[in-house]
């Protein structure tokens, strides 16, 4: 039977002062004194039910703040009555029957709360606490009613380490592995939400073989979307170990780049073109035209589009009239060009629709952003575009040679339709490329090939025992593209730093080890036809720096935009192709096999 809580809170209160006024007038050895025991009362009652509203607390979600609100209810109360007796009993009694009244309710309180929240699950699992932070503590008490009993904390500070929490102990990592010995937990949880990649890559290096499951609270970002943070918790990942969390990301530079604006976006129901579309309704785009060959992709992007207006259009950017219907109607402030074939293999395979797609596709996304005045126009490039051993390295090669040449104070670009362009667009547009390399979980990367072949129950297959690539998580290079984008003024290829190269083959073995999958071994296959070993970000070592260090501009390599043109519109009519791209591209060295 349910019991109003104002009838509840009245009955603790009458009980309560009876029996410590009763206790405290026989420590001090006094009569009973029915009369100020009854002012009391009714003081008390006044105090939790007119003034406080105490009364509405609830004792099962009791937290400190709770205690600390019972006590100052009855504090208040006692400076009040305190007063009026003021001669006629000793200060001391009230002093002590005060004391004694707030230790009884508390502790009621207390062993409510104990009641009603012990755990009522069999605790046959074991985990351990990585970070005695806000985000431990909290953590611990979810841990509560599951299966997993919490043998320790562990915390790099050594100022809390050997004291205890909720009757858990602090310990460092050499003491944990002390106490494992050459036993397993079962789980570690590494609860430090602004941990950097390289510190939770440490912590996995030191104690996976001392548990069978590693898992990691998200950033505080994500954590704060809600939730509780059991519910939160993800397995350890590739991506968790690789990734870098640029620190000099500027989201407020990103924010007034985007905010408001209309943007156009190619590709972008592709991996990079649907997480920048992701980032731009993030940061307030005004409307977001979503231009995608692929019927699927684009449907699959829009349904995650809901905050912001947008517009679908199923083209290609190999479509001329079509694209130029596409910026009439819409007219564009920002352009993210982002639609390629790059796929190296399939590229190979396909020379003149790679030619065609990436390159004659780039020039008219430009012409036609400089046409309709588009103030800023942003394209996606890649590492695989320095000294190029493949046809689509050589191809986004090419389409960085326009993007910085296209438009200059010594020559203005070339259109076919030249007359239609107004003179006070035709040197408006700031076009500015971004070049990095691989981005984890990207469609057709290697992690998730890896990824469905440990699954399968297949061994992994590696190219080449030394081949190493750049790595950056999605999120992170979108960001900083647009970052890149924001700080552009015309002419730049930008750079972005992706850190140390991987080895493909480590990352092969930690995702096996990730998996718990001992079964599974490494082949390797040969390299693929225009595959490099090693990727790089460079032409040479004329970089220069921005005021962010994630970022970097790559010294200008000057093309007359008119000899561009007649060049590429050789190279679409020309037998020998591979000789025509070399003719463009110099460092081009193809490697078929």
């Amino acid at each position: 039977m349910n019991i109003d809580k104002k009838v509840l809170n009245f009955l603790v209160i009458i009980t309560l002062s009876f029996a410590t006024f009763w206790w405290t007038f026989f420590i001090f050895h006094t009569p009973f004194e029915l009369d100020v025991a009854l002012s009391v009362i009714l003081i008390r009652m006044v105090s939790s039910f007119v003034i406080f509203s105490d009364y509405s607390l609830s004792w099962s979600k009791a937290s400190q703040k709770t205690f600390l609100i019972k006590s100052f209810v009855y504090i208040a109360a006692f400076l009040i009555y305190m007063p009026i007796f003021y001669g006629k009993i000793k200060i001391a009694f009230f002093i002590s029957e005060l004391f004694l009244y707030l230790f009884a309710i508390n502790f009621i309180m207390y062993m409510y709360y104990y009641l009603m929240n012990r755990s009522r699950v069999a605790k046959t699992k074991s985990v351990v606490i990585y970070g005695a932070g806000r985000a431990g503590i909290k953590l611990e008490s979810e841990f509560a009613n599951t299966q997993y009993r919490v043998k320790y904390f562990i915390d790099d500070d050594i100022i809390i380490q050997n004291r205890s929490i909720d009757s858990i102990q602090v310990i460092s990592k050499e003491e944990l592995k002390e106490k494992i010995g050459d036993s397993k937990f079962d789980l570690l949880v590494i609860a430090i939400p602004s941990a950097a990649q390289d510190r939770v890559k440490e912590i996995y290096s030191n104690l996976s073989k001392y548990f069978v499951h590693i898992q990691i609270l998200p950033s505080l970002d994500e954590i704060l979307e809600g939730g509780d943070f059991t519910t939160q918790l993800k397995n350890i990942s590739v991506e968790d170990l690789l990734a870098r969390y640029p620190k000099d990301l500027d989201r407020n530079k990103i924010s007034s780049f985007i905010k408001d604006k209309t943007i156009l976006i190619t590709g972008a129901g592709g991996s990079i073109g649907s997480e920048i579309s992701r980032q731009c309704e993030r940061y307030g785009a005004k409307k977001l035209i979503l231009l995608d060959h692929s019927e699927y992709n684009l449907y699959a992007i829009a349904s995650e589009i809901q905050k912001v207006d947008t517009a679908l259009v199923m083209q290609s950017v190999v479509n001329r009239e079509f694209l130029e219907e596409t910026f009439k109607k819409y007219r564009p402030q920002i352009v993210i060009h982002a639609a390629a074939y790059k796929h190296v293999p399939l590229v190979e395979a396909n020379v003149q629709e790679a030619i065609l797609n990436n390159v004659v596709g780039t020039k008219n996304v430009i012409e036609m952003s400089i046409k309709y005045g588009v103030k800023k126009f942003v394209m996606i490039s890649t590492d695989k575009a320095v000294r190029p051993t493949n046809v689509m390295g050589t191809t986004k090669r090419i389409c960085e040679l326009y993007a910085q040449n296209a438009v200059s104070s010594e020559n203005a670009v070339s259109l076919e339709n030249a007359d239609a362009v107004s003179s006070e667009n035709s040197n408006s547009t700031d076009i500015v490329a971004v070049r990095f390399g691989n981005v984890l979980g990207s469609s057709g990367s290697v992690i998730p090939k890896f990824k469905s072949q440990i699954e399968n129950g297949q061994n992994i297959t590696v190219t080449h025992p030394d081949i190493t690539r750049y790595f950056m998580l999605i999120s992170e290079a979108c960001e900083l593209v647009l970052q890149a984008g924001a700080i552009g003024s015309g002419g730049e290829l930008f750079i972005l730093d992706m850190g140390e190269p991987i080895k493909i083959v480590d990352l092969a073995q930690k995702m096996i080890e990730l998996s718990g999958r001992i079964d599974i071994k490494i082949e390797f296959t040969g390299l693929r036809p225009g595959e490099k070993l090693y990727e790089e970000l460079l032409i040479d070592d004329s970089d220069a720096k921005t005021d962010y260090e994630s970022i970097m501009v790559a010294k200008p390599t000057k093309y007359d935009i008119d000899k561009l043109n007649r060049d590429i519109e050789e190279l679409l009519t020309c037998e020998d192709k591979l000789s025509k791209l070399k003719a463009i591209v110099p460092e081009f060295n193809h490697q078929p096999n």
